[in-house]
């Protein structure tokens, strides 16, 4: 019999959201609409018709939820901050409304003794800098520094952790290229404008936060690597199609943001696209910052063959470059998402990235999974499926410890249920179930899992009964 794992004592653990996922308040407080707002409103767009005009209403009960956050035991809590909510014209004058919105929510984090981690984007752009073009407009990543530097300067050190950008990748090529996500644009040339445009936004606000606070301010910027695996190692066709997908699912961010340079490889995979020239003198060394810790956000593997010649259409892709790859499904259980369950891709994930950036110090900032869950008689709502997942993720997480790759923190998505973008509030990814219709917050089994895990470093055994 194995000894229980036990993380060592400072591992951070935390719980995540985003503020368009569960703020609402669409229009308090002076909050202008943001291409989200645009998007859910637009018909067809997200399942159900659903908007986040109320979401779980966190803007109203944000001190019951960080109440729940300190009854769970994290040490930490990332959040974001929506962009039109404090700076409504993405320009100029701030919010003074919505600063002190967020001004309060951190100081009562801080008064519990949980680390505010601030994400400045997830994905909530202002409309009216969408109508100047938005992430294809170079401006808006000028804007974004700017917006940086003020938040920075508004919160400063009561910030544990500022993080620039949530997944670059889904804001551009789910947003520009394949139109799932806002602002529902599908255009190849412009998911790659909006890329690099995304990666000059992340360097200037690097800067501009340390230009407030000092070299030593903790940056970082979430990335959603994709775990990319050919269906058959052996085929080289197969390895092809999983470096083209590595190329511009993956090295289009890490490669400028950690290396200093777009790879050759991308470059070439769609020179059919772009030659690349909204990419000016001096983008890169803005772009490569040095960071205090590199956020990954994982939640299932990739597995890619090689193409079959057939014609592939002019369908709206987020694979640019990438047409005629075929995307190899696998049998096996799967979320509500539809998204496998394999925890031996974060291994593999954090591994690989601590092997290529030695030094660079590595949080999972987001893992978790929707289910469809159902409240028994007694109002309790057991999950053991996602209790399962977590565990699995948790345990893999260890094995990447045990393997020597420098992983400091572990954030579960998500703290509430939510508005989860064009799928509207038809999958739950929460620890704690929210009500729909009366917002009461009920918590899952698997928020008293979670408790136990971080309040002891010890993942609980399976199976679990919470003691209530």
């Amino acid at each position: 019999m194995t000894d229980p794992r036990t993380f060592p004592a400072d591992f951070l653990w935390g719980t995540a959201t985003a503020s368009y996922q569960i703020e609402g308040a669409a229009t308090e407080g002076g909050r202008s609409p943001s291409i989200w707002d645009t998007f859910s409103h637009t018909p067809g767009k997200v399942l159900g018709g659903d908007t986040g005009d109320v979401a779980v209403d966190h803007y109203h009960r944000w001190e019951e939820d960080v109440q729940h956050l300190a009854d769970l035991g994290v040490g930490a809590y990332r959040l974001s901050i929506a962009w039109p909510r404090v700076q409504p014209d993405g320009r100029g004058e701030l919010n003074r409304e919505g600063v002190e919105f967020y001004s309060k929510l951190v100081n009562a984090l801080l008064a519990r003794g949980i680390k505010p981690v601030v994400t400045l984007y997830h994905w909530d752009l202002p409309q009216v800098l969408e109508d100047a073009g938005g992430w294809r407009n170079r401006e808006t990543a000028e804007l974004f520094g700017e917006y940086a530097r003020h938040m920075a300067r508004e919160l400063g050190d009561r910030v544990s952790l500022w993080t620039t950008l949530n997944e670059p990748w889904c804001a551009a090529f789910l947003g520009y290229g394949n139109g799932q996500h806002a602002p529902g644009v599908t255009d190849d040339l412009a998911a790659l404008e909006a890329s690099h445009h995304l990666n000059l936004a992340h360097g200037l606000a690097v800067r501009a936060i340390r230009d407030e606070l000092g070299e030593d301010a903790p940056v970082s910027v979430t990335l959603n690597l994709h775990v990319v695996r050919p269906a058959d190692p052996e085929n080289p066709g197969d390895v092809e199609s999983a470096r083209r997908i590595d190329a511009v699912g993956n090295r289009i961010y890490t490669g400028p943001m950690l290396e200093g340079a777009y790879p050759d490889d991308l470059l070439a995979d769609t020179a059919s696209i772009t030659d690349w020239s909204f990419v000016r003198d001096g983008d890169l060394e803005i772009i490569h910052q040095p960071l205090t810790s590199l956020g990954v956000n994982y939640y299932d593997v990739t597995i890619v063959a090689a193409p079959t010649g057939e014609p592939v259409g002019d369908e709206p892709t987020p694979w640019a470059g990438c047409r005629d790859v075929v995307w190899a499904d696998r049998p096996g259980e799967k979320t509500a998402m539809g998204w496998g369950i394999d925890e031996t891709g974060l291994t593999e994930l954090l591994t690989n990235l601590s092997a290529r950036y030695p030094g660079l110090p590595l949080m999972v900032t987001e893992n978790g999974a929707a289910f469809d869950d159902e409240v028994s008689a007694d109002g309790a709502v057991h999950d053991p499926r996602r209790i399962d997942y977590y565990a699995r993720h948790v345990e893999a997480v260890g094995r990447a410890l045990d393997a020597g790759a420098d992983v400091r923190g572990y954030f579960a998505w998500s703290l509430l249920d939510n508005f989860e973008w064009s799928f509207g509030y038809e999958r739950r990814f929460g620890i704690i179930r929210v009500d729909y219709e009366t917002l009461a917050r009920t918590w899952k089994d698997s928020a008293h899992w979670f408790r136990e895990l971080v309040t002891t470093g010890t993942p609980p055994a399976l199976p679990y009964t919470p003691a209530r």
